[in-house]
């Protein structure tokens, strides 16, 4: 016959249970002890991580109009309508967040200065903080240093894949980036590492590496057109000048000529004609040069930081009070369920 449940037993049998552990007070004292003891360690051996908070917003002059308003009053109602604001570049929306955790991107980082000198990589340092050289150093060659040169271009197999696996390391827990409400266009980068000025410059460069890859992404294809008119600009001005010159002295040379002479008087009028439509062809292509140069400026995006990281930054480090106390109690719950069970198991 199954017993009745009762909340009343139930609490009356925990508290037996409590009165049972506490009957074994030294062990119940040693084992809570040593559970302070390993907490402390703990807070001991871990070592400190330093975070940088960057915010920032993306401006695009060309997203905007009524999809961006149906879009901004449809994030106030928690839906992502980001696709009918006219922001379809890479920065838009929430594609800012994927193109952020671009590997490619965290390689091209790795690889920029550390400090001053430009000697030494972000990667260098990175190795050398997370040990990541010893640990690798079953690769290399006997009196080999394992180094990574600033935009280094032509590295080694072995290099590559120590940076994929960096790189996998960041994006695990180091690095990340979330928008800071769905109704807003800024965005966070949080940058956790061991090192405060590692850490301090990351997300900088991240930030610094996707605005560069966006805009020469965007505006690939209004810079070419600016190139080829410049281009073209610059070649049809030497033209003119050397037409202007010539027939300035075909000109010239009308005045010492006998007027019954007709082929000189055609001569100059023929360089005359091709000056003209030289000029012609000249202005209309200055003309587009300036209209080719201001869609430019209209199609080029800025990413505006906000805020910034400053030094300081905020120091994560494992505090003994917490550490003590939470081992202390884990300890003491874990040898009480111990004891209960083996009372059960006896009974």
């Amino acid at each position: 016959m199954t017993q009745e449940f009762s909340i009343r037993n139930l609490i009356r049998e925990r508290i037996n249970d409590v009165k049972y552990v506490f009957q074994f007070k030294k062990q119940l004292f040693i084992v809570v002890l040593a559970g302070g003891i390993l907490g402390a360690l703990l807070a001991w051996m871990k070592p400190a991580n330093y975070t940088a908070r960057l915010t920032f917003v993306v401006d695009d002059s060309k997203a905007g109009g009524a999809g961006a308003g149906l879009a901004g009053l449809a994030g106030q109602l928690g839906f992502n309508l980001d696709g009918l604001s006219g922001a379809g570049g890479v920065l838009a929306g929430d594609n800012v967040q994927e193109l952020l955790k671009s590997r490619k991107l965290i390689k091209a980082t790795l690889l920029t200065p550390y400090d001053s000198t430009g000697k030494q990589s972000i990667a260098d340092r990175y190795t050398k903080v997370y040990e990541l050289d010893k640990k690798w150093s079953k690769y290399l060659k006997s009196g080999e240093r394992l180094t990574f040169p600033v935009g280094g271009k032509n590295n080694s197999r072995l290099q590559d894949s120590l940076l994929h696996e960096m790189s996998i390391l960041i994006l695990k827990d180091e690095f990340g980036i979330s928008k800071t409400d769905k109704k807003l266009s800024f965005f966070e980068i949080n940058t956790t590492m061991r090192d405060e000025r590692l850490a301090h410059l990351f997300g900088a460069r991240m930030l610094a590496q996707a605005a560069d890859f966006f805009i020469s992404t965007k505006t690939l294809r209004l810079r070419n057109n600016v190139s080829r008119l410049q281009h073209r600009a610059d070649s049809i001005s030497m033209i003119l000048n050397r037409k202007t010159y010539a027939a300035s002295a075909a000109n010239q040379s009308l005045l010492d000529l006998n007027p019954a002479y007709s082929a000189p008087n055609a001569t100059a009028e023929l360089k005359e004609r091709d000056k003209i439509i030289l000029n012609t062809i000249f202005t209309e292509t200055v003309k587009n040069l300036e209209l080719s140069k201001t869609m430019l400026a209209q199609e080029t995006p800025t990413v505006q930081i906000v805020d910034e990281p400053e030094l300081p930054l905020k120091k994560n480090k494992l505090k003994y009070p917490y550490t003590i106390l939470i081992g202390m109690l884990l300890s003491g719950v874990l040898f009480g369920v111990y004891l209960t069970l083996i009372k059960k198991d006896c009974n």
